[in-house]
């Protein structure tokens, strides 16, 4: 829209939900790919960005059911990956996309992803989920807008420190680990709610993921994971400026 008309002087009262947080939903309908059996999830907000992971999901193999009757409730089924390649058609509009590249090398060996945009790294490049993902023995080539990565004797247990504190780097590495062989410690991890949400998913899932909320995250490889049910946390920006707006 142009232009939003507000006609303020009137006492703000009343109850509202807070929608699910975005971007805590994301990376956990990205591990969706780690298990061949159905991963549910309550309060999946409506946003374009989930309709454009959903899509990419899809793609892969993942099956996308909403729940009839229940808008918020949808259910992600990967039985088969029919592709580990994440074209740069269904990538290049969001930058989250990337965080299907832990999974998918976790669970297939491997994984090729563009890059969101294309060739150009850009300003907030993923050197971080890369070279993670090398110290859990991952071979990583950069060519063609492309990160091509390998593991065909799978993941191995590392103890990976960040060089400064990346989010989608900490989520990349936590769903890539669930799957390691042996122990990973990831360092001077990211320590936001979502990250908190997503360890709470896979633990539900069967990984076992400590310290989550902390600096330092410890996670034990296990041989598979199930299917769950989960709730997305709710977004603590729009709860803040509702909070605001009552002030």
């Amino acid at each position: 829209m142009d232009r939003i008309l507000i006609k303020g002087g009137v006492p703000l009262e009343g109850t509202v939900e807070i929608s699910g947080a975005k971007n805590a939903a994301l990376p956990i309908m990205c591990a969706s790919l780690l298990s061949v059996e159905p991963l549910d999830l309550a309060n999946v907000p409506d946003l374009l960005d989930i309709a454009s992971t959903q899509k990419l999901l899809q793609h892969l193999g993942v099956s996308a059911t909403h729940v009839a009757g229940e808008p918020n409730r949808m259910v992600l089924h990967a039985p088969r990956i029919l592709t580990d390649t994440a074209p740069y058609d269904l990538v290049r509009k969001m930058r989250a996309s990337v965080l299907v590249l832990g999974p998918l090398l976790a669970r297939t060996g491997a994984a090729k992803v563009s890059l969101p945009g294309g060739c150009a790294i850009g300003t907030r490049p993923i050197d971080l989920h890369l070279k993670g993902l090398q110290e859990l023995g991952a071979e990583v080539v950069l060519e063609g807008g492309y990160v091509t990565a390998r593991a065909p004797k799978g993941l191995t247990g590392a103890r990976v420190v960040f060089p400064q504190v990346s989010v989608g780097a900490t989520e990349n590495l936590l769903m890539a680990a669930s799957l390691a062989r042996g122990e990973t410690v990831l360092e001077n991890a990211a320590r936001e709610p979502e990250i908190v949400n997503l360890a709470d998913c896979l633990n539900a899932m069967g990984a076992k993921i400590f310290g989550a909320g902390t600096s330092t995250i410890t996670i034990q490889g296990v041989d598979s994971l199930s299917g769950a049910r989960h709730r997305v946390i709710p977004d603590r920006i729009e709860t803040g400026t509702y909070a605001m707006a009552v002030a």
